[in-house]
């Protein structure tokens, strides 16, 4: 009676595995064996076996909400697409229904049609080109002159948004970075338009490059509506859209150009980051971290 006692205590936390067992085969990963001594095999085997749940958990929520991300992401990239196809078919049927009479007024539809159809095009590339970043490609390791670049960028938001005045300070001195100077273009590119984006017609916009000991930082200001702290939170994911009480000029992009400033940075080493109060505008960073 003794021995059966004795065995029937010894085997009793096999028990409680084999019940966390169950119940995590039945979905609740948040089971866990009971703790026990540490200085006994069975209190070891606990704490490791508590610790590969613990993992597996976390491995499985992460799982999870990638998958729930690309749910969304999906939905939004159809959603975005679907909006441009949408106005092209409907202009074509007005073309075919014959509802169109007269050289200028088809001159006009086939230039609505050509816009939704960049509009599209500029989507597409940029899913593409944020696929291929997810695939961690290593960018180009190249000397790239942020002077030179930043003055190049300024001349082709000027030429794009001539409404919207541009102050540049750019240090005397030359700097430089490593990494791909056409990527770097397109992110300083892509927050120079998103201040034009969000700002009215005659809003300064404000763009400055300054090295110090550990980064190079160039910096983007705009005077218009500014962020809430939740926005600010969420504005780099794909497709999100801040506050629609924003100020909103028409020819927006793709709703993906944050995104790709953040995916940029990230494959360069360094991060993007944004500081703004609501009604005191929004201020983008892109730190480049200086190398040995």
């Amino acid at each position: 009676m003794v021995s059966r006692w004795i065995i029937a205590i010894s085997l009793k936390p096999l028990e409680k595995v084999e019940e966390t067992a169950e119940a995590i085969a039945a979905g609740d990963l948040s089971a866990r064996l009971p703790e026990a001594r540490p200085d006994t095999e069975v209190g070891r085997l606990t704490t490791s076996l508590n610790t590969m749940l613990s993992r597996i958990e976390e491995s499985f929520a992460a799982r999870v909400n990638s998958e729930s991300k690309l749910r969304r992401f999906v939905a939004d990239a159809s959603h975005e697409l679907r909006t441009p196809l949408t106005a092209i078919r409907g202009f074509a049927e007005l073309h075919r229904q014959g509802a169109v009479v007269g050289e200028e007024k088809t001159k006009e539809l086939v230039s609505r049609i050509e816009k939704e159809s960049i509009r599209m095009s500029t989507l597409v590339e940029d899913l593409l080109l944020l696929a291929r970043l997810d695939q961690s490609r290593e960018m180009a390791q190249d000397p790239v002159d942020l002077n030179t670049l930043v003055s190049e960028a300024v001349a082709s938001a000027k030429a794009a948004g001539p409404n919207h005045p541009i102050e540049v300070s750019l240090p005397s001195a030359e700097i430089f970075v490593l990494g791909d100077s056409q990527r770097i273009h397109q992110v300083v590119a892509n927050l120079l338009a998103n201040a034009r984006t969000h700002t009215q017609d005659g809003s300064q916009i404000k763009i400055s490059l300054e090295q110090g000991v550990a980064e190079t930082v160039i910096s983007v200001s705009d005077n218009g509506p500014g962020l809430s702290e939740s926005d600010q939170e969420r504005i780099f994911e794909r497709f999100f859209r801040a506050d629609p009480s924003r100020a909103r000029n028409s020819g927006e992009g793709s709703g993906l150009g944050l995104s790709i400033v953040d995916a940029v940075m990230k494959a360069h080493g360094g991060y993007v980051s944004v500081q703004s109060k609501l009604g005191e505008g929004a201020t983008f960073k892109l730190h480049f971290l200086n190398q040995d």
